[in-house]
């Protein structure tokens, strides 16, 4: 699917496929639902007791309102820019206290930096959302609505939300190779720990299921080894990080097999695997073809790569965030998040299974 053309053969084997499933509606711009870590964090954390937060300059820098929002991006995040594909608002953070009346028809963002799938991921962030409690806010999310608008329309609504869930890099750079040796580590060989975060976040994926979700985008994790944090820590010479890396190279395909198979369960493409690790090689093996001057230096940050620490107001920060991939040293810079929205939208099955977003809101405005 790497062109947004949709031939008629096309859409109708994908219409086969979902017709009968409960897919949704798109009679309106649809409601979007948001959880994971902070990669999709639009500013829960805000509200938080933790250090896992971007609510302080020069974070924001690029934003439209120019302030720290909580997002960790110079600019947009990755929620916003989906919420721009499919023609709907930003989603307001869960705990924000203008989240309330009509704006809840719209969504709400559930995450949180900092978390994984696992509960003992993250733990040195102290008060941080953890996926079952975004699980619980969600539920909590749907009484409000029924409240509103009826438990029926309420359904509806869920039934007809598109859901982003990004979860699993933190499972690995805050929890199993945190430091050298690690609880996790003495438990598992890195391959058995990747095929146990894929079990329980099937888990995850399916209660998300069972709470209404019926469109689920879901990520993978990016080259791990790649970014400027562990380009300042593990590297040689400016390579990626082997053991980060070779967990990436495990987890994706882990999760696009579990996925396929949770479909096949459930009779319809309920999930979408997102490929998160190929998506972002693109521009961190070949950062010139995509307009940036580098792929290893953070914008902002201090140390070898800008990657130790955080990002403060005392930090290195450079003039011009478009030419970097990486804004902080985890995190991809607003235009960065762009290449990879774009290819959520239009990517080829390389990158998205079984279909891309183009695809599917394409498909669901004819149901």
């Amino acid at each position: 699917m790497s062109s947004p053309t949709i031939s008629f053969a096309i859409l109708a084997v994908a219409l086969t496929l979902v017709m009968g499933s409960g897919a949704p509606r798109a009679e309106a711009a649809r409601a979007f639902f948001v959880f994971g870590d902070s990669l999709v964090d639009s500013g829960n954390n805000n509200y938080l007791l933790t250090s896992a937060r971007a609510d302080s300059p020069p974070y924001g820098i690029d934003y439209p309102t120019h302030r720290a929002t909580g997002r960790f991006s110079n600019g947009l995040n990755i929620p916003d820019l989906i919420s721009q594909e499919i023609g709907s608002e930003p989603t307001l953070p869960y705990l924000s206290p203008e989240l309330n009346g009509e704006k809840l028809l719209v969504g709400a963002n559930f995450a949180s930096a900092g978390i994984g799938i696992l509960n003992d991921t993250g733990i040195q962030f102290a008060n941080i959302i953890r996926i079952t409690q975004q699980l619980q806010y969600f539920q909590a999310y749907q009484r409000r609505v029924s409240a509103l608008i009826g438990p029926q329309q309420t359904q509806r609504l869920v039934n007809g939300a598109l859901v982003l869930i990004t979860l699993g890099g933190n499972d690995y750079v805050n929890n199993y190779f945190l430091t050298p040796v690690t609880a996790r580590r003495l438990q598992y060989s890195l391959p058995s720990f990747s095929r146990y975060l894929i079990s329980e976040y099937r888990k995850i994926l399916m209660r998300l299921y069972d709470l209404g979700c019926r469109r689920v985008l879901v990520t993978g994790t990016g080259p791990l080894g790649c970014v400027p944090a562990e380009l300042a820590t593990r590297s040689r010479n400016g390579q990626c990080a082997e053991e980060p890396q070779r967990a990436a190279e495990i987890f994706n395909p882990l999760l696009i097999q579990m996925i396929k198979g949770l479909n096949q369960q459930i009779g319809s493409n309920v999930f979408i695997a997102a490929n998160a690790n190929e998506m972002q090689k693109n521009f961190v093996n070949n950062p010139q073809a995509f307009g940036f001057v580098t792929s290893k230096v953070a914008c902002c940050g201090q140390g070898p790569y800008n990657g130790v620490g955080l990002c403060t107001r005392a930090s290195n920060l450079c003039p011009n965030r478009n030419i970097y991939a990486f804004w902080d040293p985890f995190h991809p810079t607003e235009r960065a998040n762009k290449f990879i929205v774009q290819t959520i939208s239009t990517g080829s099955d390389k990158y998205m299974y079984p279909m891309n977003l183009s695809t599917i809101m394409a498909l669901d405005s004819v149901l």
